[in-house]
């Protein structure tokens, strides 16, 4: 499955396209030897959090081995850096046991990080982010928006009103150590042997061609979710101390739609199509960062309607 050693396979795709039902299905074939999947998911790693993450059940995990899943409580922030960290070691440790890695994800910012590498950036306290995200139940995020653009308006300017998770990482270091973010890139960018280094990768993207096809497969799976005990998952959650809807975990798709369900404030039909709708959001922002990674040619794109077990293997069997 891998032509080298120093070059790790990568199988990406929008949520719903079935990646990890074909990363499943290479890692039996095997690679020669024992594959192992490293997921590359910001929802799959917050423990609690299994049906409206489609986390692989146990028999698959028994099946194949699965790494970065359920690494962390829901009321922990898991960072970019973190994960870059995670995937480095993970990837030594499975070599180390003569097995090959199989990085599988949809969590398109984590992919970059190790494609390009990552500006070193100081961590925050907790009491920082608590702050912020008080801030914003308050507030609102587009006003928080506002207020980062008076202190940094150079990463103010990338980002969208609602990104929440990123406008709070900005005030958070702007909090933190009264520097800008800004700063804090071109610093690092100046001494690039502070920066997080990139991973060598093949990469398989698996790219829908028709809409249509990707719509009903979101609504299929939402609607399966939601039979499968999405809302008592949730429920459950609620129920821990400290977790708050402004927690990351609880922004995942899926689960701030249960959350203002459950907490009276979407009906159950308002839930069920926002649920839809939120990911669909999230499959098309996926889509574009696959085309921007295709147009700079660090990917290898498969329509994910038809992609098959030989084909991907053919892929990463291929020179080059």
């Amino acid at each position: 499955m891998q032509p080298e050693r120093e070059a790790v396979a990568c199988l990406i795709g929008p949520t719903a396209s079935g990646k990890s039902g074909l990363a499943i299905a290479l890692a039996l074939r095997g690679a020669p030897g024992p594959v192992e999947i490293i997921s590359l998911d910001s929802a799959q790693v917050y423990c609690g959090l299994d049906i409206g993450t489609a986390k692989p059940s146990a028999s698959e995990q028994a099946a194949v081995r699965h790494h970065l899943i359920d690494l962390v409580p829901p009321e922990v922030h898991y960072s970019v850096a973190r994960c870059h960290a995670d995937v480095l070691r993970t990837v030594s440790e499975i070599r180390s046991r003569g097995a090959q890695p199989l990085i599988v994800g949809g969590t398109m910012l984590y992919y970059k990080a190790l494609l390009h590498g990552l500006d070193q950036l100081p961590p925050t306290p907790a009491e920082v982010r608590a702050q912020i995200a008080q801030a914003a139940s308050a507030l609102g995020w587009p006003e928080l928006h506002r207020q980062l653009h008076a202190v940094d308006p150079e990463t103010a300017s990338r980002l969208a009103p609602t990104d929440a998770q990123r406008i709070s990482r900005a005030l958070e270091v702007w909090e933190h150590t009264g520097r800008p973010l800004s700063d804090w890139v071109r610093s690092s960018q100046a001494a690039p042997s502070e920066r997080l280094q990139p991973l060598a990768m093949r990469t398989l993207a698996l790219m829908p061609q028709d809409r249509a096809w990707l719509h009903a497969r979101i609504a299929s799976r939402f609607e399966e979710m939601v039979s499968a005990g999405l809302l008592e998952e949730v429920e459950g959650l609620m129920q821990r101390p400290g977790l708050t809807p402004d927690h990351p975990s609880m922004r995942s798709v899926g689960y701030r739609q249960a959350w203002l369900h459950l907490s009276g404030r979407l009906s159950r039909a308002d839930f069920l199509q926002k649920g839809i709708e939120a990911t669909r959001q999230l499959a098309k922002r996926q889509i574009t960062w696959l085309r921007s990674f295709a147009t700079e040619g660090s990917i290898v794109v498969l329509p994910a309607e038809t992609a098959g077990l030989d084909q991907a293997m053919a892929v990463w069997a291929s020179p080059g």
